[in-house]
């Protein structure tokens, strides 16, 4: 796994974030953002965090995350 991807993303105050399924949206102030994750990955909001998680070290899933 990468450094980068081990870090979890901060949300600031006055975002939200949706996590429905694969699709994540964040809305704020300046707008909104989607975007589908790929199926092996999923992504978790925590204490104000996202949490990007990969499943299992299979060749697919390292590269992705």
């Amino acid at each position: 796994m990468s450094r980068i991807g081990r870090l979890p993303i901060p949300v600031p105050t006055g975002v939200q974030t949706t996590i429905a399924g694969q699709d994540v949206v964040v809305t704020g102030p300046k707008g909104s953002l989607s975007l589908t994750v790929a199926a092996p990955i999923e992504v978790r909001a925590e204490e104000g965090n996202l949490i990007v998680v990969r499943p299992n070290d299979e060749r697919q899933s390292r590269a992705l995350h």
